[in-house]
C-alpha cells in the first residue's frame, strides 16, 4: 500500500512541473484540466487494479499452501496405502504358497486303508491258553486297502503313515483276560484284568502308530490268558490311516 501511494504522489506531483506552464493562458485551463482530471482517474483504476492484483496474488497464495498441504497428506497417505500394500502382498504370496502345497497334496489322492474285525465269524470261541498267543480274528467288516489278513490276524501297513488302532477283550473269571497290540514283535499297549468274583471281564485300549509301509501290526494273548467271542462281537480289533508321512 505505501508503494502505491508514493506511485500516486509522485505522479500528481508531475503534474505540476510540467515544462510551458510559465504559458498557461496560452492553453485551454478546461481541457488541460480534463486531461489531468482523466489522469488521475486512470491513476486510480491502475492503483485499484493493483490493489485487486495483490488482493489475487495473496489469495492464489493461500491456495497454494493449502494445494501444498493437501499435497503432502495425499503423499503421507499414499506412503501408508503402499506399506499396507506391501503386507497384503506378503500375504497373498504365502496364501498362494500355501494353495500350491495343497493343490500339490490333493493331486496325490491318500489311500484308503482301514479294518475292523470281531474273533469269531461263527457260534462262539474261547481263544487261550496257547502257545500261538496271536489272535486271528476271523469275521471281517471291513478291509478297505485289504490290508489285514483274516487268516493271519496281522495288519500289514501299505505306506509310510500315522496309523489308528483300537481293540477291546471279554473274558471270564477262569483265567487272565486281556490282549497285547504288537508292531513287529515288540509290544505297544496292552489290556488286561485279572479274574474277579463278577463272572466276566472286559477290557480296552487304543493307540496311534507311526509306521513304515512293511510294518506289521496284531494282537497277542497275555501268558495263559483267554478271551472269548461270539456274534454279539465281544472281542474285536480294528484300525486305519489317518493320513500318510
Amino acid at each position: 500500500m505505501e508503494c502505491s501511494t508514493l506511485l500516486l504522489l509522485t505522479l500528481l506531483g508531475s503534474l505540476f512541473v510540467e515544462p510551458g506552464l510559465g504559458q498557461r493562458g496560452d492553453v485551454d485551463i478546461n481541457q488541460w484540466m480534463q486531461d489531468k482530471e482523466k489522469l488521475i482517474k486512470n491513476l486510480e483504476d491502475q492503483l485499484k487494479n493493483l490493489q485487486q492484483c495483490k488482493d489475487e496474488v495473496k489469495d492464489l497464495g493461500t491456495r497454494l499452501s493449502t494445494a501444498v498441504d493437501e499435497l503432502e497428506r495425499q503423499k503421507a497417505e499414499t506412503e501408508k496405502l503402499k506399506q499396507q500394500n506391501e503386507v497384503l502382498k506378503t500375504r497373498l504370496d504365502a496364501t498362494e504358497t500355501e494353495i500350491g502345497k495343497l493343490k500339490q497334496n490333493g493331486g496325490q489322492t491318500a489311500p484308503q486303508i482301514a479294518f475292523s474285525a470281531s474273533l469269531v465269524n461263527l457260534g462262539e470261541i474261547y481263544s487261550g491258553p496257547c502257545t500261538d498267543k496271536t489272535l486271528i480274528f476271523k469275521r471281517v467288516f471291513s478291509n478297505a486297502g485289504n490290508a489285514y489278513n483274516m487268516n493271519t490276524g496281522i495288519f500289514t501297513a501299505p505306506v509310510n503313515g500315522l496309523y489308528h488302532f483300537t481293540f477291546s477283550t471279554y473274558g471270564y473269571n477262569t483265567h487272565a483276560m486281556g490282549a497285547i497290540l504288537m508292531k513287529n514283535n515288540a509290544r505297544q499297549v496292552s489290556a488286561y484284568d485279572s479274574p474277579s468274583s463278577d463272572g466276566s471281564d472286559s477290557s480296552s485300549n487304543a493307540a496311534v502308530l507311526q509306521l513304515a509301509a512293511g510294518d506289521k501290526v496284531y494282537l497277542e494273548l497275555w501268558d495263559n490268558g483267554r478271551v472269548f467271542d461270539n456274534l454279539n462281537g465281544h472281542t474285536t480289533f480294528s484300525g486305519f490311516l489317518l493320513f500318510p508321512v
